[in-house]
């Protein structure tokens, strides 16, 4: 039984890849009550005590339904007229093919949240187009800033799809839900992950009105023009991590990694002498190990962390210490973020299989009997 700050609350997603199942993850982590809906193609069976090894889709039940049959859309409206909100990740105009788009939903239940999780959002030139994170994230104006001055380079996915695109669903889920827990009246959220991720350059924005951003990459204090934020090698072909901008914490990494003892380092905000300082400060840090970058400056306010691997960050102090990273089914993983001092989140379940839960589902969520399931059973629009 959860105790998140969620609990209570009912969610419905239906499966997808990426952003729509890290909000549903993040809903499930905060106490929420999530199903995720299969599709009923997907039902390979599996061992309950073998869960999946796909964490992102843990702390939700599963129920398998055939979308595109009369029967299943009818049971996706009956889970709809008990749920608080609803998820989906189809490209504009889908889920209304299926039969369960906002007007049907909301009309079925006027308190509904209902999120639309797109990439180019509902509307626009663009918005039925195919896309990935990489392509959102260059439209909206953000990838050209991100990399090294010779060629843009993609964050992994975690701008557009977690950051812009999941991140920001769940965050306006919650809102939809505080304004229906006022209002009695629910609505549709468009998340889309071109405003979302262009939401996250705000700063870069009021830097760039300030006068203090470039629109030219790589000559910038955050996007590896400075020398004193960025990431340097180590002797041992490690690396470590810079970000040392305030004068005083500058001083503090200039004192501890004995850069100022050499007299030749140029100031730190002249620009026009940030290549020449680089060439200084890569040239020290490769004269140590990253483990004895770490006995001498981590800790302290030069603003230094080594850079680690997945592996290697659940293994140190620090995050051992918060438990930043839990196993769940012999499955280890991010713990539930952020933290609540009343109410805290937990992992509820591993990962389930498609449609393990569906009996339990439509027994909990709408009274269905043992024969009212297995008429829908028969009929295929369940699994």
């Amino acid at each position: 039984m959860s105790s998140g700050p969620l609990d209570g609350t009912r969610i419905i997603e239906v499966a997808g890849i990426g952003p729509g199942p890290f909000a549903a993850m993040m809903l499930a982590d905060m106490g929420a009550d999530v199903i995720r809906i299969d599709r009923s193609t997907n039902v390979f069976g599996g061992n309950p005590a073998a869960p999946p090894a796909d964490v992102l889709n843990r702390g939700r039940r599963s129920i398998a339904i055939d979308l595109k049959s009369p029967e299943g859309a009818e049971t996706v409206l009956r889970l709809v007229e008990h749920a608080d909100a609803f998820i989906e990740g189809f490209r504009p105009g889908v889920a209304e093919r299926l039969g369960f788009g906002p007007d049907v939903c909301l009309d079925r239940n006027p308190r509904l949240v209902y999120g639309r999780m797109t990439g180019w959002g509902q509307d626009g030139p663009y918005a039925h187009a195919a896309g990935h994170d990489i392509n959102y994230i260059a439209l909206g104006g953000v990838l050209a800033h991100l990399g090294r001055a010779e060629q843009p380079t993609a964050p992994i996915n975690l701008v557009g799809d977690f950051g812009g695109g999941g991140m920001l669903m769940a965050y306006g889920v919650v809102c939809g839900l505080l304004s229906a827990g006022r209002t009695g009246e629910g609505q549709v959220i468009d998340a889309a992950m071109i405003d979302g991720s262009s939401s996250l350059m705000t700063m870069m924005w009021a830097f760039s009105h300030m006068g203090i951003w470039d629109e030219q990459r790589g000559v910038n204090i955050l996007d590896t023009g400075s020398h004193f934020y960025d990431t340097y090698e180590t002797a041992d072909g490690k690396w470590v991590a810079i970000g040392a901008i305030e004068p005083q914490f500058y001083a503090e990494l200039l004192r501890l990694s004995g850069l100022a003892e050499r007299g030749d380092l140029p100031p730190q905000m002249d620009k026009s002498r940030w290549e020449e300082a680089k060439k200084i400060v890569a040239e020290v840090f490769r004269s140590k190990t990253q483990a004895q970058w770490n006995e001498i400056l981590e800790g302290s306010d030069a603003c230094y962390a080594p850079v680690l691997t997945m592996s290697e960050a659940m293994a140190h102090p620090h995050n051992v210490a918060r438990h930043s990273f839990i196993e769940v089914a012999g499955l280890a993983q991010p713990a539930p973020a952020p933290r609540f001092s009343k109410t805290p989140g937990a992992v509820s379940r591993p990962p389930s299989h498609a449609g393990q839960h569906t009996d339990e589902i439509l027994g909990e969520w709408l009274g269905f009997d043992a024969d009212a399931v297995a008429k829908l059973r028969a009929g295929g629009a369940v699994a």
